[in-house]
């Protein structure tokens, strides 16, 4: 073989291993550029999916309210509005009690009271299983009588990122932190335990409220806020 032959052999082994090399290369770039890509995807979906959570529990909390102000035009008094369900906690009563004989008017999520459907928590929105919880406990920043507290409706331990969304939607700037939580188990609406005030208005204590937590935006009806290392969502269904 001529020396121009095997210099020609050598040059075409040369420019073979340059263009695997050179596709190799090619492939990586490919392969992490798909990669970025579906990262990106997913955090749309989240982000995406994060919203539909928020904007089902905003709707849901807008049927609570209606649903409350159905009972209280049924001529039921305030402290007499009940949230039984055979799916909630038994704290909250049982829904064949009767106000003035007359059953279920008084119940929201009866077809005769507040006609409201008992809706389980949207899933991946709480950091551990909770229900809707429902207080008389607590007077929200800017809201009704500084001297009443109202009746909010509530969803204990959601996440962090679904606190910011919610914030986000009420103009609220920050997750407001709070020393008085909006809700404990021993707050629960019955009989029992309702508005945390004198329902005659003769009271002069300030029922508990979050005075101490920042709100960029007042009257916040509805909010998340974090309190005892808790993330808790709220909703005013009735202000007073």
């Amino acid at each position: 073989m001529s020396a121009y032959s095997e210099q020609k052999k050598y040059n075409e082994s040369g420019n073979v291993l340059f263009i695997i090399l050179i596709a190799i290369v090619l492939i990586g770039a490919l392969t992490a550029a798909v990669q970025q890509s579906n990262n990106s995807e997913s955090s749309n979906i989240d982000n995406e999916t994060l919203a539909i959570r928020a904007s089902e529990v905003q709707s849901y909390a807008s049927e609570l309210e209606r649903a409350v102000r159905f009972v209280l035009e049924n001529g039921v008094s305030e402290i007499d509005i009940r949230f039984a369900h055979a799916s909630a906690h038994a704290d909250y009563g049982d829904i064949d009690d009767s106000v003035d004989g007359r059953q279920y008017v008084m119940q929201v999520f009866h077809p005769d009271g507040g006609a409201a459907t008992y809706r389980n928590v949207p899933s991946g929105i709480t950091t551990s299983a909770s229900a809707w919880e429902f207080t008389g406990a607590s007077h929200m920043p800017g809201v009704g009588t500084a001297a009443r507290s109202d009746l909010i409706a509530v969803l204990p331990n959601v996440t962090a990122a679904f606190c910011e969304k919610i914030n986000e939607l009420n103009n609220q700037t920050a997750t407001p932190a709070a020393t008085s939580c909006p809700y404990t188990d021993a707050g629960r609406f019955d009989s029992g335990t309702n508005f945390d005030d004198d329902v005659d208005e003769s009271s002069t204590t300030i029922p508990p409220v979050m005075t101490e937590a920042t709100f960029s935006t007042q009257p916040a009806l509805q909010a998340c806020v974090v309190c005892g290392g808790n993330n808790y969502f709220y909703h005013v269904i009735m202000a007073r």
